[in-house]
């Protein structure tokens, strides 16, 4: 089966098909709406042979359904029916659920995803259990989003970010009781020492999280040493935003779209 993997992030949109191994994206951003990312994927699409689509989604997923509006993106998540809008079979699981399910190599893992938010998964012995942690709190009256996210990166700084990264990793592990942990997201780059039990993970892996997700049991999944290395992972290929239409009566560009 040809699957079409879609990582949805709150500055870009990337995607990659079976069988492909150079990955596309495209810009999401705060205004960013599900009737555009339809419009976009199919465009940034072009030229490739797939089936089934699964989307990583930046919020809770409840039976296969967003549960609550993204905080970094547009309005409009909640109703909409996927799977009409593109004909096609379409799954739809937390973001950083994806990406765990492909950055797994059995056992019991944790999945921490450092980037614009704070993603988090479980997996235990072949079942995947999404997690919202990201908007517990933590400390100062502040969620662990709000530290480990890009906002406290921001506010702290690399180095007090990097130690905070690591007691919450220390934290996770004697909470969740796991063989391992994987870092991954795209501020995973600016840490340096990890403790033994902690490997950084690659995007790429939500790539291959999301052709797993079709497959037809847990027995599937093997370990994956040598897939997708991080060292050999390409940078997508970015598909410029379309350029405003023309109204046609005025010859100006219409607003943007809430």
């Amino acid at each position: 089966m040809k699957i079409l993997a879609v990582d949805i992030g709150g500055h870009n949109v990337k995607l990659l098909a079976t069988g492909q191994r150079q990955p596309r994206k495209f810009p999401s951003g705060p205004a960013f709406t599900p009737q555009e990312l339809v419009e976009r994927l199919l465009e940034a699409a072009t030229g490739w042979s797939f089936e089934a689509i699964s989307i990583g989604y930046p919020g809770p997923v409840i039976g296969g359904k967003p549960a609550a509006e993204p905080r970094n993106l547009g309005s409009g998540w909640l109703d909409f029916d996927f799977s009409e809008a593109f004909a096609i079979p379409v799954k739809v699981v937390n973001d950083a659920a994806m990406q765990a399910w492909g950055s797994y190599a059995g056992g019991r893992m944790l999945f921490l995803g450092l980037g614009t938010g704070l993603g988090t998964a479980l997996i235990l012995d072949g079942l995947l259990h999404p997690l919202e942690t990201a908007h517990l709190p933590y400390k100062k009256g502040l969620t662990y989003e709000e530290v480990l996210g890009d906002a406290g990166l921001k506010r702290l700084g690399k180095k007090r970010w990097r130690q905070e990264v690591r007691s919450v990793v220390h934290l996770f592990r004697e909470a969740f009781q796991v063989d391992y942990l994987v870092v991954g997201g795209g501020n995973r780059k600016l840490l340096k020492s990890l403790p033994p039990y902690v490997r950084l993970g690659d995007n790429a892996f939500a790539f291959l999280g999301g052709f797993r997700l079709w497959e037809e049991s847990a027995e599937a999944v093997k370990p994956l040493a040598e897939a997708l290395p991080p060292s050999s992972s390409p940078e997508p290929d970015s598909i410029p935003p379309k350029p405003a239409r023309q109204h046609p009566s005025s010859g100006t560009p219409p607003a943007p779209s809430p």
